[in-house]
């Protein structure tokens, strides 16, 4: 199999198209407006459907278990918000009377899920650390690749003294993912201590692996070199200047009744946490953590995707320069593919991003059920906030509904035809198997098969060009593939993402009565925005066997359809 090559994202700018990508940032002025889909330029049926999908997963199916008590969604396209929807509930469970574990609370006890309900964001809190530093870097107080013991002398212990600030950025220390401070140190300062001068699992730099331990030493490293704790850079530099009032660390216990309850813990004791962080760790370091601890709603979280979308500046506010959100989005893990990642974001990760992912796609997740997409391509952001520990972790993943989020806006972008009013569209369904087919008689001396082709799949996910006789027996048919000054030979079949832009593609055909079928196979996980196929034409010199634009009839089609965009 060859994949298709990512070249760099060309011009384009028209709003409500996956297929005409943006070059760089937004215009720096852009403000979010409330819109609708259509008002966007984008298709509302597939946000509908995932919006459907995410208010089903608070029901249980059968035996299943619901995956979340309630829900907020927000989506936002170019500098609009084309929707913000709640579901469910932010409380629904308490603790049994035996207080052994979590039962529902009667209905009229319950607190239904609000637009404006404030989450526990776990991990999305990493992104504010990682600003923070990113903000010290710009001021020269730190460097990106100077040690960490040059600020945090007792970072130095267990072979660390040499470890960078990138490298804990892009989680290429070496340390293990994880460690029960809460219940290993007796102290904040103690628990601190123990990951500071926390063991090594893999020699630094050898190995991309995640962990809590590499933002809560920055977040450290920041309060060493500005004698400001962590709490109060992120409200000076982010969350104030971009006046998101909702958003930071150990909320005001008068907005509990706006708060997502999480989990029903008994190690440590808690019972039901509802108002204060849910990762032990967090919580043993009084509330304030690099890896976790920040609180937000969906609105104040789209003003920080669009701050980023517009290169680092919102309402006249600007926390971070060009250069610098640049490089949060730039992937600096090469030697460790499929872990790509940016001096704090999360970058094309399909597992969550769905049909968005690509190049120019960031993010991050949350262990309470929290995401963020911010897809620069198409200037547009997919924000899902759920309480899935409500009251257990154990009761599932929410990453089905990550991903149908971002797969209804990556639909509801458009994929514009080259020819006519409509091109052939593949589906988007897992696990399965699409056809689309003519018939063609050639005759002696051979002919040429033509068309234009758009690809946005994963890599395991692979469309094959076909040729039969006698409608059993299929053999692949080798094509090329031409773009933009660039030509690629196939051996028939092809997939990958990135790119954005249609293509021409040609391929001889042998002489006699045959069956050209285009065939999109899928696997059972995860998804791209899909092929589509356009201007299908077969000549024998300048004769026209066929002419698909004029005779859309001549094509058999299972799974495929057509599609205006």
């Amino acid at each position: 199999m060859l994949t298709m090559a990512s070249p760099a994202v060309a011009s384009g700018n028209r709003s409500g198209r996956f297929d005409q990508p943006y070059d760089g940032y937004a215009p720096k002025g852009t403000l979010l407006r409330d819109s609708t889909p259509a008002k966007a330029g984008l298709d509302p049926a597939p946000i509908d459907a995932a919006l459907a999908q995410v208010d089903g997963w608070t029901r249980p199916s059968g035996t299943a278990k619901p995956l979340y008590a309630g829900a907020v969604t927000l989506l936002g396209h170019d500098g609009k918000v084309v929707t913000r929807t709640a579901t469910g509930m932010a409380l629904k469970y308490t603790v049994n009377s035996a207080g052994e574990g979590p039962v529902e609370l009667p209905a009229d006890q319950q607190i239904p899920m609000r637009t404006d309900t404030i989450f526990d964001l776990a991990s999305v809190s990493k992104l504010f650390t990682s600003i923070v530093v990113m903000q010290l870097v710009e001021k020269g107080k730190v460097g990106l690749d100077t040690p960490i013991a040059t600020y945090v002398p007792e970072f130095a212990a267990n072979g660390k003294e040499a470890i960078t600030v990138r490298q804990a950025l892009t989680h290429t220390t070496g340390f293990p993912a994880w460690l029960p401070l809460w219940s290993t140190g007796k102290t904040p300062e103690e628990r601190l201590q123990l990951a500071l001068t926390a063991k090594l699992q893999n020699p630094p730099g050898s190995t991309y692996l995640y962990s809590d331990l590499n933002l809560i030493t920055l977040g450290e490293l920041a309060h060493r070199v500005t004698g400001k704790t962590l709490d109060k850079l992120v409200a000076d530099g982010i969350t104030k200047p971009l006046q998101m009032r909702d958003t930071g660390y150990n909320p005001d216990p008068k907005k509990k009744p706006r708060i997502a309850a999480t989990e029903y813990q008994t190690a440590p004791p808690r019972g039901m946490v509802w108002g204060s962080v849910h990762d032990e760790n967090a919580w043993s370091l009084d509330g304030v953590a690099g890896h976790a601890g920040v609180f937000s709603t969906a609105d104040d979280l789209a003003v920080l995707a669009q701050t980023f979308l517009n290169g680092g500046s919102y309402r006249g506010a600007r926390i971070l320069k060009e250069s610098s959100v640049t490089a949060m989005i730039t992937n600096f893990n090469q030697a460790f593919p499929g872990n790509d990642h940016g001096l704090g974001f999360e970058l094309n990760q399909r597992w969550y991003m769905g049909g968005l992912s690509g190049p120019r796609t960031a993010g991050h997740t949350g262990y309470t059920g929290t995401s963020i997409v911010i897809d620069f391509d198409s200037r547009s952001f997919a924000i899902l906030l759920t309480n899935r520990v409500h009251p257990s972790r154990n009761w599932g993943s929410n990453n089905p509904a990550r991903r149908a989020v971002v797969q209804g806006l990556a639909l509801a972008l458009g994929v514009g035809p080259q020819h006519g009013k409509d091109a052939w569209f593949s589906g988007t369904t897992d696990n399965a198997t699409t056809t689309l087919a003519t018939q063609v008689a050639v005759p002696a001396g051979g002919a040429k098969l033509a068309f234009d082709l758009f690809v946005d799949t994963e890599d395991t996910d692979l469309l094959y060009l076909e040729t039969s006789t006698d409608g059993t027996t299929w053999t692949k048919l080798p094509f090329t593939v031409r773009d933009r000054g660039s030509v690629i030979d196939h051996d028939g079949s092809i997939s990958g993402s990135g790119d954005r832009h249609w293509h021409q593609v040609s391929a001889e055909l042998g002489e006699g009565a045959q069956t050209i079928r285009w065939r999109y196979a899928s696997d059972p996980l995860y998804q791209g925005r899909g092929v589509y196929v356009d201007g299908v034409k077969i000549t024998h010199g300048r004769d026209v066997l066929l002419d698909g634009e004029r005779t859309p009839e001549s094509f058999v089609a299972s799974g495929w359809r057509l599609s205006r965009r």
